[in-house]
């Protein structure tokens, strides 16, 4: 059986980290290489770092903050925000990240996707896809930019051309449900892994463990990715697995 992951996700915003709330109202919550080093002590299997500048946005402040995070976590980093070209990629993995997380270009040139796989492999590259529930359509609607930009692509046939393109992993979020803590998207996460050949990470409401328990229990996806169980509660990645460990959810020994 495969073993599940929960990712912690930290937001960077002119170098601190922070929360948002469906991708606004932003809260300081520390310091990113302190908050990693406490992830590492608490053996964390990955963790995801979304830049989040709005204005300007370039590799400038991941390539900062993978720098001073290297020398205190020792897992797997997944980076993405402001990645516009394979040489963005290339500069990133040559320096430290194992994955890189990317979304406006999967829209706008999926060549850099399948270029990224050539090169170093599938399994370093997640799209990462911001959805939001539009009742006018009834349906999913996507977007880019930090959720300003929508796009006019739909969730499985963006899914599908990611895929063919080259990514290794789908990281869905949804903005509806970012920062509320009142549980994930169930509907849309089941959507996604009955779209998706690869791997499937969720992102967006986790705000306790019975969340984390339905959503690995409903859906068969890879992994649950959580920003606000952490910084908001007191919670950590031990207990969390601890008590998931009692529903039969197989996770790595540590």
């Amino acid at each position: 059986m495969l073993k599940k992951r929960i990712i912690p996700v930290q937001l960077l915003y002119q170098g601190r980290l922070v929360k948002s709330k469906q991708f606004t109202a932003f809260r300081d919550v520390g310091d990113p290489v302190s908050s990693s080093r406490v992830y590492n002590s608490q053996y964390a299997d990955e963790l995801i770092f979304l830049n989040i500048e709005r204005e300007n946005n370039t590799i400038a402040s991941l390539v900062a903050v993978l720098d001073k995070v290297s020398e205190v976590c020792f897992m797997p980093l997944t980076l993405g925000g402001g990645i516009r070209s394979f040489t963005d990629a290339a500069v990133l993995i040559q320096q430290g990240a194992d994955k890189i997380a990317i979304n406006t270009v999967c829209y706008e040139k999926p060549s850099v996707l399948t270029e990224i796989a050539e090169c170093f492999g599938k399994q370093a590259i997640v799209a990462v896809i911001d959805v939001r529930w539009s009742k006018e359509e009834s349906d999913y609607v996507l977007f880019t930019e930090c959720g300003r930009a929508r796009q006019p692509l739909s969730l499985e046939t963006h899914i599908k051309n990611c895929i063919q393109a080259g990514v290794g992993e789908i990281l869905i979020q949804s903005i509806d449900q970012d920062g509320l803590m009142t549980g994930y998207d169930i509907q849309l996460v089941q959507r996604v892994c009955n779209i998706s050949t690869v791997p499937v990470i969720a992102c967006g409401g986790c705000g306790n463990y019975e969340h984390l328990k339905e959503l690995f229990k409903v859906t068969n996806l890879s992994a649950a990715a959580a920003g606000s169980l952490f910084n908001f509660t007191d919670s950590n990645l031990i207990r969390a697995k601890a008590f998931l460990s009692n529903y039969q959810i197989p996770f790595k020994q540590v």
